[in-house]
């Protein structure tokens, strides 16, 4: 089966999640449902990065890199930038 690594951002929150799922989508609509006890504070999510991994084993070693080294610091390394927007919080901008 194939697992999926996951970045979202909260832009109420000013903050990024890292996880894994076999389904991304259904995951994604669990966080913004707010039946997440971890991520109801920042609801509404917005994924902003995804990558395939082969099985569980890897997509939680690749889980707990990115959660090491920092979700924002990872996605600075894959080229991605952050501007600030109206309301004076950071948020991911397309590089």
């Amino acid at each position: 089966m194939s697992y999926v690594v996951y970045i979202l951002y909260s832009p109420s929150l000013g903050r990024f999640y890292v996880g894994q799922t076999e389904d991304l989508a259904d995951r994604l609509a669990r966080h913004n449902s707010g039946r997440n006890k971890s991520t109801k504070a920042g609801v509404p999510w917005t994924l902003v990065h995804s990558e395939q991994a082969p099985n569980r084993a890897e997509a939680l070693a690749r889980e707990r890199k990115i959660k090491n080294l920092g979700a924002r610091r990872y996605l600075e390394k894959l080229g991605r930038d952050f501007g600030t927007d109206s309301s004076g919080i950071e948020s991911p901008t397309e590089a």
